[in-house]
């Protein structure tokens, strides 16, 4: 069974690839056929399915991290994350569904760190191969106005 533990480890195990800029591990952490969305609350609220981010595979994540590395020009930066305790709505030998809030700060070249988002990801984990994975992660932002910035995963 999926338990409580196990969520926060693998949170904070994701939160790490981000944070420390081991980005190619990121898509990892999904299952094969998997959806990820950056959204903002008022879109969630409306039903909205667009997002600031999508994908709905992971050799789409994959193809976002190389974009990031090889294509994309951006402003240099980094994440830390602060990981809230999730909040398990169902739990068994197959997943879980769980809320987890969170906040990212955003540390420039220059120094200067800021607050760049906080909200909640809305999960739905899988087991393969005996390995929890994201089959979708939604990250609920409470603001509805996206810097230009984002450019990393949350």
């Amino acid at each position: 069974m999926t338990d409580l533990l196990s969520l926060c480890s693998f949170n904070a195990a994701y939160a790490l690839a981000i944070d420390s800029d081991a980005l190619e591990q990121w898509p990892a952490f999904f299952a094969e056929k998997c959806m990820y969305r950056i959204t903002n609350v008022e879109n969630e609220r409306e039903g909205l399915p667009a997002g600031i981010v999508y994908a709905d595979s992971r050799a789409m994540l994959d193809d976002r991290i190389a974009a990031l590395r090889e294509a994309n020009i951006y402003e240099r930066q980094r994440y830390r994350h602060l990981l809230g305790i999730p909040l398990v709505e169902s739990a068994d030998a197959q997943g879980a569904v769980a809320r987890t809030p969170f906040m990212v700060a955003r540390i420039m070249a220059t120094g200067e760190t800021t607050l760049f988002a906080s909200g909640e990801y809305r999960d739905r984990f899988t087991t393969a191969g005996g390995k929890l994975l994201l089959a979708e992660r939604v990250a609920v932002c409470d603001s509805t106005v996206t810097d230009t910035l984002l450019a990393l995963p949350l």
